[in-house]
Order: structure tokens, then C-alpha cells, then sequence
């Protein structure tokens, strides 16, 4: 997906854990702990809500996001940015045993923060 701002802005937006809320779909806070620890909580499209931890990683010279979370799933996922003559291009990866690789509602959730990265980056970077 391409976004029309830079990338370094962009990343710089992504990166900072506290905007985690902001554009990712379904989460509803995002508090860093000790190191790459990062508490989070999420409402599920039941609407049930969960909380947990995971693991937050950047490497900014590669502008690159990781993250995932402890436990049977297998719940790890990435974001790069990408310089895209002027813009940015934005790729995401998710990968999670709990559902089938053509789940609708996962789909529906990476489709979700996409438009949000876009809609808020265009926004508030611009």
C-alpha cells in the first residue's frame, strides 16, 4: 500500500508504541514495559476483550516493525516501510496458527490498519 507521505516520517509515526491504538485495528491500548515488552488489549469482533503481552521490535535502519506474543498461536506479524519516490510503501506480514491463512476476519483486521496508516498518516504527516 502506498502512503503520501516519507517513509521516515511514516516510520518514525509507526515505530512509536504509543500509536499502536491508533492505527491498529482492534486495539484498544498499547503501555511498553521492560525492554521489547509492550501490555496490550484488544476487542475481538465478538466483542469479548483480552489483554496480554507481547513484544514490540524496530530496527529503524531497516524501518521495520515486529511484533508477536507468547503461547500455542504462534502470533507474530511485521511491517515494513518503504521509500516509494516521494511516498512510502507499506507492506505487512501476519501469521498466526488459530485460523486458516485465508481467514476473513484476520483479513479484514490487516485490511483495517492498512486504511488506517494511510487515513491517519495522510492526515496528521502531510
Amino acid at each position: 500500500m502506498t502512503v503520501d507521505v516519507g517513509e521516515a516520517a511514516l516510520y518514525d509515526y509507526l515505530s512509536d508504541v504509543g500509536n499502536l491504538p491508533r492505527y491498529f485495528a482492534r486495539m484498544t491500548s498499547a503501555t511498553p514495559g521492560e525492554g521489547e515488552e509492550v501490555h496490550t488489549a484488544a476487542q475481538l469482533p465478538g466483542g469479548q476483550q483480552v489483554e496480554g503481552n507481547a513484544w514490540f521490535q524496530t530496527d529503524s535502519s531497516a524501518r521495520r516493525i515486529e511484533w508477536g506474543s507468547e503461547g500455542p498461536n504462534s502470533y507474530h506479524g511485521s511491517l515494513e516501510v518503504a521509500d516509494a519516490a516521494g511516498a512510502a510503501e507499506v507492506r505487512m506480514r501476519l501469521h498466526t496458527t488459530r485460523v486458516p491463512d485465508d481467514d476473513s476476519e484476520v483479513r479484514q483486521g490487516i485490511d483495517d490498519t492498512l486504511a488506517n496508516i494511510k487515513r491517519l498518516a495522510e492526515q496528521q504527516l502531510s
